[in-house]
């Protein structure tokens, strides 16, 4: 299931609508198909991997981070329905598919068939990588991540507003494959107009990856970019799954007091600066209320630099 999920996590950013999912197909002690959802959601993961595997799929272990789907679709066949006719004799499923489409229907089916149905395997890894899908199908909107570079003292800035740099290169180079990874990017018109940031994918292999670009405005927006008046309108935002917030001050502060960051990136400089604080007012009635919000997640050492991650308790 490790080797499915690294799988999936291939397709971030590219599939659309769909979940990028990762599949294994294993026969004998040995992988005979491997498969991930391809740009723009087709193939699915279970199709590549079936494909690679032709006759070998007879008997073997299917190995998928999410129930297969069991919808029919004009772009292909159901997951499902296309292991059964495949021959597999087993498959191992990380989580559970939502989409009211398949929800314990894919499962139901390859029972039904005959087939041994091992899930829950690694399953909260699997919901992270696709977590996308899993905040749209759960909440009705994108999975938003908001990226901070801060100084020790939890500044974004000095007090003239100078910014560049805060971090060194590989941090900023971390950065650029968080956007890799992302469908949107959002900044805030402050940061837009001060900092004038390109906003795209600068690593080598991956220029193609750059995220639509989105300012959250009230007043209009430069040619290219998308406009979100505020963060409510974030929920009207069906053609994407995976957002990164990257800035400023203003734009981070009110997407954490609406709630609707679920993911915290805090590439952390060893410098003090006593500038711009990364966030303004939260509005929070008492300190009390701040406690249990943030789980920790895994840090990374990007020399000088450190990266702390934090999820949302929901």
């Amino acid at each position: 299931m490790a080797a499915a999920l690294a799988l999936a996590s291939r397709g971030g950013g590219t599939t659309g609508a769909s979940p990028s999912v990762g599949c294994i197909i294993a026969r004998d002690g040995r992988i005979v198909g491997r498969g991930w959802t391809q740009a723009g959601g087709r193939p699915h993961a279970e199709a590549m991997a079936l494909a690679q595997a032709g006759a070998a799929t007879r008997g073997a272990t299917a190995w998928v981070t999410l129930e297969p789907c069991a919808h029919e679709s004009p772009r292909g066949p159901a997951c499902a329905d296309s292991l059964v006719a495949a021959g597999v004799a087993r498959v191992v499923i990380a989580a559970g598919d939502p989409d009211p489409r398949t929800d314990g229907k894919g499962i139901a089916r390859l029972r039904d068939a005959g087939i041994e149905v091992t899930t829950g395997i690694r399953a909260a890894e699997a919901e992270a990588v696709m977590a996308g899908f899993f905040t749209r199908q759960r909440r009705q909107r994108p999975h938003i991540t908001l990226k901070l570079a801060v100084s020790l003292d939890g500044s974004v800035a000095l007090a003239s507003g100078e910014s560049r740099w805060i971090t060194g290169p590989r941090a900023r180079a971390h950065a650029h494959l968080e956007r890799a990874r992302c469908d949107m990017i959002l900044v805030g018109r402050g940061t837009l107009v001060t900092d004038n940031p390109r906003l795209d994918v600068r690593l080598p292999g991956l220029a193609d990856r750059s995220p639509q670009i989105a300012v959250m405005s009230a007043t209009e927006v430069p040619d290219g970019a998308r406009r979100i008046a505020g963060p409510a309108d974030l929920a009207a935002v069906t053609d994407a799954d995976l957002v990164l917030a990257e800035g400023g001050a203003g734009l981070a502060a009110s997407l954490i007091a609406a709630d609707l960051v679920d993911r915290l990136l805090l590439y952390r400089a060893p410098i003090l600066l006593g500038g711009r604080p990364a966030l303004a007012a939260l509005g929070l009635p008492d300190l009390a209320s701040a406690h249990g919000r943030w789980a920790a997640g895994p840090m990374l050492d990007l020399a000088p630099d450190r990266l702390e991650t934090y999820t949302r308790i929901r």
